[in-house]
């Protein structure tokens, strides 16, 4: 059926998803299908995708149906743990609006018209377009071969390392995108330059934490958030939180400190003057493993970050923070600033994460049991590819947009340039792969505008999203529980291997990345190559001496090449040679493998298991200072005081950055007071989360989670609310520089005043979402596009806004 749209209802964002000559199967349909393929009862072991922690399950498959998901006690990080989103991965599979086949667009862009269409088409159109868009020959012939006129961009997962490799390595781009800077690029940055690695908290060992902005209770629900509640509120761990809200975590917590929004690091810093004041900290430790202290130690003492001055700023009195450093100090080692699992909050969210990191070192509370610990990673034997070069390929758009741009980019800086038409060549085609920038970047008006002036826009997904929406050519992957990705080490003090097994073959006609990948290169490889001839004086003088077919071979343009060999075969040869035959068995049926795993791993208890012994776990990295092993007389602040091995240039922590110093950047944590966000009278600072029923917008259309929860409601302190009359479910409308949005309300006194907030992964415009189509707001539609200045990361918290009733 073909659904025409009007331009009016178009601008008011309602996209129909409408496909020309498309049927649908209905489930049931499907299902008997399937049944009619297979006969088999089997249980399957297979990695969730439903967020960045990866647990592994047992998928229950019978006659080709999978029936169940449960969780699988063999991976150390998961420990037979499946939560909500886990568990509701099978709506993902059986989903009846996910994308069944390949899509060109045949309609306006955005409007949301498509035709389907076979494989062969899909590839076709890509490399010469239609008469609606232009192709990839078109747009690099017209830009002499400069394949970073070629942007891309990848989600988190499992495929990424794949997708990143084709379009950067093998087609050639330099432009590339991904959810880093929107996320946690900031705080790994962080702690890397200072600890040398982001490290694990450990959570069920640790006896004092302080929780900063993170929603462990409610926002992630994984085997360490469970090692924490298992052990507050007078259970062995002391836990502070410091949020704007009373959320479900601070409702565990000994102490909630209602901070303002956007002044943590003037909270550490005066946390920090306490213990060097009233020399708290570690001295041994410090001596042995701090780079620069006693010119930090200067740098806060000559700034005077007392408890008082931060109390002024932070709205947290000076007598709780003088508190909270000292008890923090007297249970270190084992005492730990939690370093925070999201994106940038505000303009100086690179320096409050160095500060939370040296915070912690002071108390020796690093590489160490109960602290932050950097474990070991099993090895991987390397899967190697041979790449093409190419000759006229430009640097990166985005590199000025902040002073560190990394392989990841900007995702605003980049995004901006292309809207604004700013970028220093035009950049004219973009890949998206796993990510829905239409819904993820801050303020959507911009990103639509990106979409509308590129020339060739390629998305692979599983669901109809608002990007597919912007989009030219739809390539339908299948879904995490229908295809074997990458085998894939984690790292921590119980290292492990997990293994993504294929539970059923792909529905419908989707495919694999991997498959996808190796269909479009076989199309466009030759062609293309040919573009490369036409610009390349080298390539012209290799082809006139030997011929084109053996510089097109012996060159690696054959881009084909790479997917010669399955990713199941790649998979084993990787275990197999590092490991061998029976470590890739046990792969197989467990899932999951780690040295001495039939000798180590046991059932304690009812759902209670061992992964390593003990004294077998690696809490502490190799290479560091060593006690003597017949020695029982040295306490854990002696053992933090050990030389460590760590991941710095220096070995040690870095207080002062001299790299910074070079680039114009603070070399030490050090508050400016100009990048503080002030909220006026009458407006609100905004900020934004997550749910543990929701990964940000992935999860908008599976039913089985939105029946836990349809749709978002924006938090507004009771007291305020009630000045503007507004009550409880009263439908409001908020209002920033960057866009407004209608939402329900919800008055409350666990939220302090001059500040709103609500969940992240709401308010998609996509029609082809049955299920979530407009459920709540979206929180990009609000947020303003501000980004801190080091690495270019999203400043997620620095918007104010209007609130009134509707």
């Amino acid at each position: 059926m073909k659904v025409e749209i009007s331009r009016r209802k178009f601008l008011q964002g309602s996209v129909a998803l409408s496909v020309i000559g498309g049927s649908t199967a209905s489930l049931s349909t499907l299902l008997a299908e399937e049944k009619r393929v297979s006969h088999t009862n089997m249980k399957v072991a297979t990695v969730c995708e439903m967020c960045v922690n990866k647990c592994t399950v047992f998928a229950r498959v019978e006659e080709g149906i999978v029936k169940k998901l449960d969780p699988n006690p063999h991976f150390p990080k998961s420990r037979n743990m499946l939560c909500a989103r886990g568990d509701a991965g099978i709506h993902a599979l059986y989903d009846p609006d996910r994308l069944k086949y390949p899509l060109i667009r045949i309609g306006e862009k955005g409007d949301g018209r498509f035709k389907r269409a076979t494989w062969e088409e899909a590839y076709e159109a890509i490399l010469n377009g239609t008469e609606k868009f232009k192709g990839l020959k078109q747009i690099l012939d017209e830009e002499k071969d400069n394949r970073s006129a070629l942007g891309y961009c990848a989600g988190e997962g499992m495929g990424e390392h794949t997708f990143r490799q084709f379009m950067g390595d093998m087609l050639g781009s330099t432009n590339f995108v991904n959810h880093s800077s929107i996320c946690l690029k900031t705080t790994t940055a962080g702690y890397a330059l200072t600890l040398g690695a982001y490290g694990k908290a450990d959570m069920e060992n640790a006896s004092y934490v302080i929780m900063a902005g993170a929603n462990r209770a409610e926002a992630i629900m994984t085997p360490d958030t469970m090692d924490m509640f298992k052990r507050t509120r007078g259970r062995g761990l002391k836990l502070i939180v410091v949020d704007p809200r009373y959320t479900n975590t601070a409702q565990h917590a000994d102490k909630w400190l209602g901070i303002k929004v956007g002044t943590d690091l003037a909270f550490v810093l005066a946390l920090t003057y306490v213990a060097i004041k009233e020399v708290l900290y570690n001295k041994a430790f410090v001596s042995k493993n701090m780079n620069h202290f006693e010119r930090y130690k200067k740098h806060i003492l000559e700034h005077h970050y007392t408890p008082e001055w931060a109390e002024k700023i932070t709205g947290i009195d000076a007598h709780t923070i003088r508190t909270i450093a000292r008890d923090f100090m007297a249970h270190a080692p084992k005492a730990i600033y939690y370093q925070g699992r999201r994106t940038a909050w505000s303009l100086q969210d690179f320096q409050l994460r160095r500060a939370q990191a040296i915070f912690t070192a002071l108390g020796g509370g690093i590489d160490v049991k109960g602290g932050i610990v950097f474990g070991k990673k099993l090895p991987l034997e390397e899967h190697t590819v041979d790449y093409p070069i190419y000759s006229n390929v430009k640097e990166r758009i985005d590199k000025h947009e902040a002073t560190f741009i990394g392989p990841n980019g900007t995702w605003i800086g980049f995004r901006n340039m292309i809207a604004q038409k700013r970028t220093p060549y035009p950049l004219r085609a973009f890949f998206s792969y796993k990510q829905n920038p239409m819904q993820s970047i801050p303020n959507i008006a911009k990103t639509r505008k990106m979409f509308e002036n590129l020339d060739l826009v390629v998305t692979i997904d599983t669901m109809p999203s608002d990007t597919v929406m912007m989009s030219d050519v739809v390539l339908p992957e299948c879904t995490y529980l229908e295809r074997e990705d990458p085998v894939k080490s984690f790292a921590g003090a119980e290292p492990a291997i997990v293994l993504r097994n294929k539970t059923i073959e792909p529905l419908y006609e989707t495919k694999a990345l991997f498959d996808i990948l190796k269909g479009l290169s076989k199309t466009i490889s030759k062609p293309l190559f040919e573009i490369s001839a036409k610009y390349d004086d080298e390539l012209k003088e290799a082809i006139e001496s030997d011929g084109f077919e053996e510089v097109f071979e012996e060159n690696n343009f054959d881009l084909s090449r790479a997917f010669e060999e399955s990713q199941e075969e790649i998979n084993k040869e990787r275990i197999v040679s590092e490991y061998g035959e029976e470590a890739y068995r046990i792969l197989k049926e467990k899932g999951v493998f780690y040295p001495h795993m039939d000798d180590y791993f046991r059932q304690l208890s009812t759902n209670e298991y061992q992964y390593y012994p003990e004294d077998k776990k690696y809490y502490t990295t190799p290479g560091g200072e060593k006690l003597d092993a017949q020695d029982t007389c040295i306490d854990e602040k002696e053992m933090a005081a050990l030389k460590k091995n760590l991941g710095t240039k220096s070995g040690k922590v870095e207080c002062y950055l001299d790299t910074m110093a070079k680039n114009g950047q603070d070399p030490m944590p050090t508050w400016r007071e100009e990048l503080y966000t002030k909220t006026p009278k009458g407006k609100f600072k905004f900020i934004t989360g997550r749910h543990a029923q929701q990964t940000q917008n992935s999860t908008a259309n599976n039913i089985m989670l939105l029946d836990v929860m349809r749709e978002n409601y924006i938090w507004i302190n009771k007291e305020q609310a009630e000045e503007k009359g507004i009550k409880h479910g009263d439908v409001v409308e908020v209002k920033s520089a960057a866009g407004v949005i209608y939402i329900k309300a919800y008055p409350t006194i666990k939220i302090i005043k001059d500040v709103v907030f609500y969940v992240h992964g709401f308010g998609q415009e996509s029609t082809g979402l049955t299920f979530g189509y407009r459920n709540g707001a979206s929180d990009n539609m609000i947020i303003e596009d501000k980004i801190e200045s080091v690495f270019g990361s999203a400043a997620m918290h620095e918007t104010l806004v209007e609130v009134r009733k509707v």
